[in-house]
């Protein structure tokens, strides 16, 4: 008995370091792939309370919150061969008051790729799969702590954006704010709003990623938030204070995918 257990044990010991050593070779032959995300408001950095900034309704404001989610990433070479990040590895939590959270990290095979698109928000499927396959970043817990859930509306928040504006009506609390909570997948037993929304980065005015075998490649991209007033449809603060599930959510979430921008890239 004891000659046995020896064995199945020795085996158990063989077959892990192979997988092991499995994954290890096929990570080897991986590139890394880095996207950085940096946050403006127009030509100033964007500062949580500390600085200013003004629409094109010539609204005066501040954030006090900005974050989003990004999903569902996918690559693209020349000839349109497209290489998609495993689904469970591809959804992030970007938060302004977290700097890590706008650093994405990826792994990708070699090759030469002409642009990236992602999705801002969670889609419709993995918005309604079982919780126990919405983990990390989609763990409800973790995302009602982060204010990044409706427990009321049983759906994830695609970008919470929030701030002080002195020319805002006064709420309920006694404040002037603004409170943008864009979500909506499309219904989960009738058809209702959706605002997941599709962002391309055409990479081949200012650099392809020339990704290869342990190598790191770095994208910039710039992320101005005040696209989500001055985008196509022109939002004011003092008509639209608060923003969930309405008309108006659906034209800022079409202004956001506007916020995204190539600056350059290193490889």
């Amino acid at each position: 008995m004891k000659n046995q257990i020896n064995i199945i044990i020795c085996f158990f010991a063989i077959f892990t370091n192979s997988f092991t050593s499995y994954a290890q070779n096929k990570n080897a032959n991986l590139a890394k792939l880095t996207l950085e995300l940096n946050h403006v408001v127009g030509n100033k950095p964007l500062k949580l309370q500390d600085e200013s900034y003004i629409n094109e309704a010539g609204e005066k404001f501040n954030i006090t919150s900005f974050n989003y989610f990004i999903s569902n990433v996918k690559l693209y070479e020349k000839d349109g061969k497209e290489y998609v990040i495993p689904q469970d590895s591809s959804y992030f939590l970007i938060k302004e008051n977290d700097p890590a959270s706008k650093k994405i990290n990826l792994n990708i095979p070699k090759g030469k790729y002409t642009s990236v698109t992602f999705t801002i928000g969670v889609d419709s499927l993995r918005s309604t799969m079982d919780i126990s396959r919405r983990t990390g970043t989609l763990d409800i817990s973790g995302g009602m702590v982060d204010g990044m859930y409706w427990t009321w509306n049983s759906g994830y928040i695609f970008m919470k954006f929030e701030g002080d504006c002195e020319q805002a009506p006064i709420d309920r609390t006694g404040k002037r704010k603004f409170r943008y909570h864009i979500g909506g997948f499309g219904g989960y037993n009738k058809p209702s709003i959706n605002n997941i929304r599709t962002v391309t980065i055409d990479l081949s005015k200012k650099g392809l990623i020339k990704a290869k075998n342990n190598t790191n490649s770095r994208v910039l991209i710039e992320v101005n938030a005040l696209q989500v007033f001055n985008g196509r449809t022109k939002v004011s603060i003092v008509k639209n204070p608060a923003v969930m599930f309405g008309n108006v959510s659906k034209l800022i979430s079409e202004n956001y995918t506007g916020m995204f921008s190539h600056i350059s890239t290193k490889n």
